[in-house]
């Protein structure tokens, strides 16, 4: 139900924005979503049938890949491949939208076809990620920044190398937080978060 749920998130802000929104009704969009997915977390947890459903929802808000496993990244990989293929596909548009919507729209992108590849990309590849490994956030705020001084500020240049050094982020995370002295484990989403 999770992955569904992941998956259906974009096409809900496509609706509520409209493709050919400005990026303030998008952003408007996505904090309705935020709103509605928190509340809906939250009557998740006071409808939990036992205590050990209240846990299983905590662990996965928190984050963790303890006790993932090989089958959890073949359920994951096809909508991660999927949606980065169609991120790769939007890597001219994402170049020329550094000089905004209008400059974009006069070098002859199509926005709304664009907006409509990006949100199905993000959807499908976090939407995966997440309903494998719980919540871990900031994994997509801290990765590009490390990226940028080697491989430069081409939003097109960047898009390969950063999901494989959000990879590398979140196992050395892993480890640091598996190795670090504690009577109870430090839960990867919440370590991510000091970051």
């Amino acid at each position: 139900m999770r992955p569904i749920l992941e998956r259906l998130i974009p096409c809900l802000l496509l609706l509520l924005a409209g493709a050919s929104s400005s990026i303030t009704t998008f952003i408007l969009a996505g904090a309705i979503l935020t709103t509605i997915g928190s509340a809906g977390v939250a009557m998740a947890l006071t409808l939990a049938p036992s205590p050990w459903a209240v846990n299983e929802i905590i662990n996965w808000l928190m984050g963790s890949l303890a006790d993932r496993s090989f089958d959890d990244v073949t359920l994951a990989a096809p909508f991660i491949v999927v949606g980065l293929g169609l991120l790769m596909l939007t890597g001219p548009a994402l170049d020329a939208l550094t000089l905004g919507d209008t400059g974009a729209r006069a070098l002859g992108i199509d926005m709304a076809r664009t907006r409509l590849l990006i949100a199905c990309g993000v959807g499908l590849t976090v939407g995966a990620s997440v309903a494998a490994t719980g919540i871990i956030g900031f994994v997509g705020l801290v990765t590009p920044h490390l990226i940028r001084p080697l491989v430069g500020a081409r939003p097109r240049a960047l898009l390969a190398p950063c999901a494989l050094a959000g990879a590398a982020v979140v196992l050395a995370a892993d480890i640091v937080v598996r190795l670090a002295p504690s009577q109870n484990e430090l839960r990867l989403g919440a370590a991510m978060a000091a970051v």
